[in-house]
């Protein structure tokens, strides 16, 4: 469980989030309009994953006690309970047993977003919400007594082989993990689920799943985020976690698809909003092999993504400001951007001899440091013996000369350029001081490994990648 200052810290660093400020003085008792409800008091219709949200007059802060509680309308039951005043906050997502933190509350500047514990309201039911004073603090805000709505009678159809999701209400769920969850484990053909415009704080997480596609109506509008990361959603104690699949898994991006294949995202950006030194905290974690990522934006600082078993990633921005590109892959990038924001190495290439690294095909290596020594491309302790990193006629910003931070002992790593050019110039860059274990291929010499290097099967085990239309 994170510590108290840990878990206050994340409360309020979340990127763009913007908490009221400190030493406020409880509930207020200026008088103020209502708070504007999504969804509406009495609506009807409304997806069982829905965020409830509250729009006040004034920015409202998360408080520090005081029970959000959720009550079935026919039997009066008591179905979910928010308790403000207790720090380790958990929620089952996936079907994850040992679940996940999360803020039961998010603010963002004149909204407060309310998550439930995951899949606690069902269809055809009416819910009545209470929040009590205190459980969320604002300007003439004394909690709400009664709140009601009606959840859709059934779930949506599976038959078209689509789900819409939409924040607004106007899909078939509202949020990227009630789609996820509506999709069996074992299921024929191909699902698609697109994404309406929309800012969906949430962590998604599935396992052993296969076979889904995720494409966003507009890669800009579409935004897939949450704050999370090692210390608020590590390992239990004593339990190791690294990136081999007889591992305990990770448990810290933001989007998650684990020891699952056949996953494509597509047209969207991932992003996680903790903030810089806040930790290890992927976007964009893959396991299973067979993965594609395309036209997406990811985003974060340490760790951004995490590729493990083949993934096939195109015409796609990445940033970050340390080790932003690790795992064990194999990986191959076609014609993408990778933004370094730091001085920090870009990537830790975890490969070993059972398969290739991470390959870079016309890739764009972008840094913010302008210093003469500059960000390594790549770095490695020695741990990881057959590491390989290729880059094909890659542009690269202002690296650090020697480009790989490699052991003295490096003899089996394949660390490896042909036709770097450089960013600034466009002429050729200039590889004289490249590590000593690096090798430059030949055009001539090494005319077939180039060759091979720039096909995604020969890198991928033997996997062709097809990347589908952009879905409408």
């Amino acid at each position: 469980m994170p510590s108290k200052e840990t878990r206050s810290l994340l409360y309020s660093s979340v990127a763009a989030v913007l908490l009221f400020a400190a030493g406020a003085r409880g509930v207020y008792t200026t008088p103020q309009a209502a708070p504007g409800r999504f969804p509406a008091d009495e609506a009807s219709n409304v997806s069982p994953d829905t965020h409830l949200t509250l729009t006040f007059g004034t920015p409202p802060r998360v408080g520090t006690a005081g029970q959000i509680r959720v009550y079935d309308a026919a039997t009066r039951a008591v179905i979910d309970t928010l308790d403000l005043g207790v720090e380790d906050q958990r929620t089952v997502i996936g079907g994850f047993a040992e679940g996940f933190h999360f803020y039961p509350i998010l603010v963002r500047g004149m909204t407060a977003t309310v998550a439930l514990h995951h899949n606690v309201l069902g269809y055809g039911r009416d819910y009545e919400i209470q929040i009590d004073p205190g459980a969320i603090v604002a300007d003439g805000f004394n909690g709400i007594p009664r709140w009601r709505f009606r959840t859709r009678a059934t779930a949506p159809s599976l038959a078209s082989r689509r789900l819409v999701v939409a924040a607004d209400g106007t899909g078939d769920v509202a949020t990227i993990q009630g789609a996820v969850d509506l999709i069996p484990a074992l299921h024929d053909n191909r699902i698609t689920v697109f994404i309406k415009p929309g800012r969906y704080e949430e962590i998604v997480y599935f396992r052993n799943r296969r076979d889904i596609t995720f494409v966003g109506e507009d890669r800009e509008r579409v935004v897939v985020g949450y704050a999370n990361n090692e210390r608020f959603n590590g390992p239990p104690p004593g339990v190791a976690t690294n990136e081999r699949p007889d591992t305990f898994p990770y448990r810290r991006a933001a989007f998650m698809a684990d020891r699952s294949t056949g996953i494509q995202i597509r047209n969207l950006t991932i992003e996680n909003f903790t903030p810089a030194g806040g930790g290890q905290a992927e976007a964009l974690l893959l396991s299973g092999g067979r993965n594609l990522v395309s036209r997406a934006t990811l985003l974060s600082h340490q760790d951004t993504v995490q590729f493990n078993d083949s993934v096939y990633v195109e015409d796609t921005l990445i940033a970050g400001d340390t080790d932003f590109l690790w795992g064990r892959g194999p990986a191959f990038f076609r014609n993408c951007t990778l933004r370094q924001q730091s001085s920090g190495p870009f990537m830790w290439v975890r490969s070993t001899s059972a398969s290739h690294g991470f390959v870079f095909d016309g890739c764009r290596f972008e840094t913010a440091s302008q210093g003469a020594a500059g960000p390594y491309l790549a770095r490695n302790t020695g741990a990881y013996p057959d590491s390989e990193v290729v880059l094909i006629a890659c542009a690269l910003g202002a690296i650090n000369p020697v480009a790989w931070m490699l052991p003295a002992e490096a003899a089996r790593m394949r660390y490896w350029e042909f036709a770097s050019t450089s960013i600034a110039t466009g002429a050729a860059a200039d590889v004289g001081q490249r590590h000593a274990a690096s090798r430059q291929l030949d055009a001539v010499r090494d005319a077939l490994t180039i060759a091979n290097y720039r096909n995604p099967a020969y890198v991928l085990d033997g996997w062709t990648p097809a990347v589908d239309s952009i879905e409408r």
